[in-house]
Formats: C-alpha cells, sequence, structure tokens
C-alpha cells in the first residue's frame, strides 16, 4: 500500500491538506485551571500530532453556560484565546492545520458545574446519563427549558465563540451537531418536546443549526466551517433514535449542501444498529449520495479500512480518534505499516502529562 489514499494531500477549500488524516476531536481533560485555560502542555500534545493532514481540537466550551465536563478548555474569554494562540502556534510551525470544535452540552450537564443553577436543553427532559463534576460523575437531573431568547443568545456564544477561534489562529471551526449534545437534542424527537418554532416538524427542529450557520457567517467564511453529526447515535449519551432520526439528519445534509462549508463530518454508529429500527449501518455510503462536499468519516477506522472507505469514494477523509491520542506519529506509522502504541484509558480524562504527552514516537522507540 505505498501509494495509500489516506497518505495523498487534499484540497480542503483554500486549505492545502498534507494527508487525508484528520485527528478527530477528544475531551482530555487537561484545563485544570481556574480559567479553564488551554496551556503549554495541551499546545505540546498538538503539536506532536501535527503530521495530520487536520486536527480538529477536543470541544472547546462556546460560553459557561455549554459546560458539561471539567477541565475542559474554554473559548469564551480572553485568557481562554491567549491560551489557543499556544497551541496553533505550535501547529502552524510544523506545517499543520487545526480546526476548533465549538461545543455545547445542553442537558448532559449538572448544577454542580453552574453555580447550582440548572443546566439548558430544548426541553425539560432528563437523559438520565452522567456528567463528569469535581464529585466525579453523577446522575444527571431535569434541565430547564431553553426560552427563544435562550436560543438567540446560544447562537451569540457561537458566533463569538468562531470570532475567538478567529483571533486565536486556529484555520477554522467545526460545529458540534453530534453525540447527544445540545443540537443533536433539538433534532431528536425523545429530547424536543417544543411546540413553537423550534420543535415539532423537522424543519423546525434543524432551524436552530442553520441559524447558527447564519450568524457565524458575519465573523467567519463557511468555507472554514465544518459540521459534525452523528445520524445513527443510540443508547448512549442519553440519546435514543426515533422514527425521523434518519429523516432529519438527511433534511439537514441536503441543505448543507448549499451552504459550502469546509466539510460534513459523519460518524458511524457508536453501537450495534442491526436490531434497531429506523438505524442506517453504514453512514458514510447512505449519506455521500445527498452532500456534494468533503465529507470526513469517524469511528473505529483502521489503516485498511480507511484507505478502502476513500477507495469506494464514500468519503474524502477519514478522522482517527484513539489511534491518533496514542501515536503522535500516526502517519508515520501508516506510511511504514508499524505496530501501534497500545493506549492507556485510565489516563484519557486524567490531568498532567501522562498519557497525554509521553506517549514514543516510532524514533523514540528505535533509539530504546
Amino acid at each position: 500500500m505505498e501509494n495509500q489514499f489516506l497518505l495523498q494531500s487534499y484540497q480542503l477549500g483554500d486549505l492545502k491538506l498534507n494527508n487525508r488524516m484528520v485527528m478527530a476531536p477528544m475531551t482530555r481533560s487537561r484545563s485544570n485551571n481556574p480559567g479553564n485555560v488551554a496551556t503549554e502542555l495541551t499546545a505540546k500534545y498538538y503539536e506532536q500530532r501535527a503530521s495530520a493532514g487536520l486536527i480538529i481540537s477536543e470541544g472547546t466550551y462556546v460560553s459557561k453556560e455549554a459546560v458539561g465536563f471539567i477541565n475542559v478548555p474554554g473559548i469564551y474569554s480572553e485568557e481562554q484565546i491567549e491560551g489557543w494562540k499556544l497551541v496553533t502556534d505550535a501547529v502552524h510551525n510544523k506545517d499543520g492545520k487545526i480546526f476548533a470544535q465549538l461545543w455545547h452540552v445542553g442537558r448532559l450537564s449538572h448544577p454542580d458545574l453552574h453555580e447550582g443553577e440548572l443546566p439548558v436543553a430544548p426541553s425539560a427532559l432528563n437523559p438520565f446519563d452522567k456528567a463528569y463534576t469535581q464529585d466525579g460523575f453523577v446522575d444527571t437531573v431535569i434541565p430547564r427549558e431553553m426560552t427563544v431568547e435562550d436560543i438567540k443568545r446560544t447562537i451569540q456564544d457561537f458566533k463569538n465563540a468562531a470570532a475567538n477561534a478567529v483571533k486565536s489562529g486556529f484555520d477554522g471551526v467545526e460545529i458540534h451537531g453530534a453525540n447527544g449534545y445540545l443540537f443533536h437534542q433539538f433534532f431528536n424527537l425523545y429530547s424536543n418536546h417544543r411546540t413553537d418554532e423550534y420543535g415539532g416538524s423537522i424543519e423546525n427542529r434543524a432551524k436552530i443549526l442553520f441559524e447558527t450557520l447564519d450568524a457565524l457567517k458575519e465573523v467567519i467564511s463557511l468555507s472554514r466551517v465544518g459540521v459534525r453529526l452523528n445520524p445513527s447515535l443510540h443508547g448512549i449519551q442519553g440519546m435514543m433514535m426515533d422514527e425521523e432520526a434518519i429523516a432529519v439528519h438527511e433534511y439537514i445534509v441536503k441543505k448543507l449542501s448549499d451552504y459550502g462549508l469546509a466539510y460534513l463530518h459523519l460518524t458511524e454508529p457508536f453501537t450495534p444498529v442491526d436490531e434497531v429500527p429506523f438505524a442506517v449501518k453504514n453512514v458514510a455510503e447512505h449519506f455521500r449520495p445527498l452532500y456534494n462536499g468533503t465529507i470526513i468519516i469517524n469511528k473505529g477506522f483502521t489503516r485498511e479500512t480507511g484507505n478502502q472507505v476513500l477507495e469506494n469514494g464514500y468519503a474524502d477523509l477519514v478522522a482517527y480518534g484513539v489511534p491518533f491520542l496514542a501515536n503522535p506519529d500516526l502517519v508515520e506509522r501508516f506510511a511504514k505499516n508499524a505496530p501501534l502504541n497500545t493506549p492507556h484509558r485510565e489516563t484519557f480524562y486524567a490531568i498532567g502529562s501522562k498519557g497525554y504527552i509521553d506517549y514514543p514516537t516510532l524514533g523514540e522507540l528505535n533509539l530504546n
């Protein structure tokens, strides 16, 4: 596989990517400081992985109201902007490209993370999941249903976060519309019982996403904006598929084709969905004909299956999560078909450098 599809360069709008391997967004919980700021340690982590064609940052909160996990960096304060500059400078100095993932968890949070206030969501419906707080994982609660004013303010928060990402030196941004978080909660009939303009019909439930994109284009070219979706998410993060789950995503994907985005980032099912009515098992294959732009596909790909999905034409780029986490030189390892490091799952959300910046490269292994 000397001429691997994964190792070919790719033109992403006006950005030239050195290869088709994307580092997926992964929460790492290393911003354990009062301002939840990215640090030199964060910068080192991303710098080590800058050989990826594109890095998508860990989810970064667009506001204090968006928070759902401790020790996660935000992008709503001047201090946070300065922290992210360390990261983008480090990646660019290694000829890398990096987008910021803009994140709001909605109901997947807890009052302990909001000074006793309830988290907000489309409807007052408990996801019956867990939130990660200073006391560890605790049960979620019934959130406060967002008013229309809340929704408009949240759209503004995403706009401000995108402007801050530009100030921070990011090459673009990704809206996190997947995995049971705020936008996904609006899309889903089990989490959205609204009867106003943001509930009911497919068009109404998708409205917040398109209003957010319309707001973002005032501060960043939509050719530097991606959207992440997970159409067949079922049984985790408080999300269950409903009978319109695929239909609402088909509507969204078709409409996104007219927005001239940087990319559409799709995720294959997190869990087996063979027995789930309404689910699509092969997401990239299903949605490829509906979208006329760049598609990134994610979830559990190997060197072989990543090359195969590109060869089949179902996607243009492949995102790798844990393989990049444990192998800062994953691109080189794929090029040489070299063995991969074993990930240390107990340190995925720990603090400090262990399991973060101490995974060895091939060169370091050879020295030993």
